[in-house]
């Protein structure tokens, strides 16, 4: 008879050990992806959308899926870039507090529009509203108590790139060199979400320039050469002007 009591007991603890975990796992995920959601489309002044983010409360570590991030008005496609999935590993608890501790963000298979107008491009314009946004009067996320939030990124990898030249059948597709970053905001103290998607978004278009300036060489057509020499000069345009605007 104890003994169905003592397992009984250990039975209803367990339940409730493993109800508390999922609990916790569906609160932490559902802040971040309030988060990005709600701050997103300000910071781009485009649509922003995370399908879901699951995290454990454990181990800090989990899923972001399905971020869509749309293009600038006057481009022809509906997105700029779009992440099917993210693997992240955040410092326990870290996303409640004003300093937010990434170990690891590991983004494979990510696929890019990059559209070009001579020296414009629907990347540029999306670091413009971002410019704009955070400039003297703009905004940044706080806490409930008013402190600014800040991130620290440890370890950035992005592997299987894609980027689609333009749009339409004409579409150019490249292959992505990976991106690795170090130690984001870490001498810093923390750098705030803007400082966080340039210094990113710097080395996706150094990325891009590599990748238009091989396709360049390569492509037999004067056509599609000129597409993608056009595109790289675009890109290297874009990556001073961002140069100039997150160098500080």
């Amino acid at each position: 008879m104890k003994r169905k009591k003592l397992s009984l007991t250990l039975g209803v603890i367990a339940a409730l050990l493993l109800a508390v975990y999922v609990g916790l796992s569906f609160f932490l995920g559902s802040v971040v992806k309030a988060g990005v959601n709600t701050f997103g489309p300000k910071l781009t002044q485009t649509k922003v959308e995370l399908t879901g983010a699951r995290i454990s409360p454990f181990t800090g570590s989990g899923t972001l899926s399905g971020l869509f991030v749309g293009n600038p008005e006057g481009w022809q496609s509906d997105r700029a870039f779009y992440l099917g999935k993210i693997h992240v590993d955040v410092e326990p608890f870290s996303v409640l507090g004003d300093h937010i501790v990434i170990n690891e963000i590991l983004i494979d298979e990510p696929e890019f529009v990059y559209e070009t107008k001579i020296v414009a491009s629907n990347i540029k314009d999306l670091l413009k509203n971002i410019e704009e946004y955070t400039g003297a009067n703009g905004e940044t996320p706080t806490t409930e108590g008013g402190a600014p939030i800040k991130f620290v990124v440890k370890k950035f990898r992005l592997t299987n790139g894609k980027a689609r030249l333009g749009v339409g059948p004409a579409a150019l597709p490249l292959p992505l060199p990976p991106i690795a970053l170090n130690d984001l905001g870490v001498k810093e103290g923390g750098i705030t979400p803007d400082q966080l998607a340039g210094a990113v978004m710097k080395s996706v278009l150094g990325s891009i320039v590599s990748a238009t300036a091989q396709a360049a060489g390569k492509v037999g057509s004067t056509v599609g050469a000129t597409a993608a020499d056009t595109a790289g000069k675009a890109a290297e345009k874009t990556t001073e002007g961002i140069k100039k605007l997150f160098g500080k």
